[in-house]
């Protein structure tokens, strides 16, 4: 199997970006979003996240297999220093490490940005996702059930949080 390498994500990338997030709105829980993402939301998305909240790319045999951000977790300044990780992985790649890969990337980024803590909220179906953060040292901190409603059912959701 190529190497995964990681790299921040430019705007050449957003299609790319925006085609692996749309196949999960369409087809999972793990975002709760229920119309698939336009481009132009996709690039505001972009625009809006600087430096201290990177979006990273996957890149495996030069192609993009998954992509990672850090997000602000709440606009009010004294959570100014929490941020909030989304790791995709193109559906054709999974269980190749790239999703550990991208966390761990995203984490060490974190970390050198000066962010205290990083907050996960995941679909509590979605329990790969749910390993791979405790594995990279999240600690489940809260269930919020029956928060979500997609595909004609309630979702549950699961706050995972790591402390830098």
């Amino acid at each position: 199997m190529a190497a995964i390498t990681i790299r921040p994500a430019t705007a050449a990338d957003l299609d790319t970006i925006n085609e692996i997030y749309n196949h999960y709105v369409l087809h999972s829980t793990c975002t709760y979003q229920t119309e698939p993402e336009t481009i132009e939301a996709r690039q505001a998305w972009f625009a809006n996240h600087g430096p201290p909240h990177p979006i990273t790319i996957a890149e495996q045999s030069g192609h993009i297999v998954g992509w990672g951000s850090l997000s602000r977790f709440h606009a009010r300044a004294a959570y100014g220093r929490t941020v909030e990780n989304s790791v995709y992985v193109d559906p054709n790649h999974h269980r190749r490490g790239i999703g550990r890969a991208l966390l761990a990337d995203l984490i060490d980024r974190a970390r050198q940005l000066g962010h205290h803590t990083i907050i996960a909220g995941i679909d509590a179906e979605q329990t790969p996702s749910v390993a791979i953060h405790a594995a990279l040292g999240f600690e489940q901190v809260a269930l919020l059930k029956e928060v979500g409603f997609k595909f004609d059912r309630w979702l549950h959701v699961i706050y995972m949080q790591k402390m830098l």
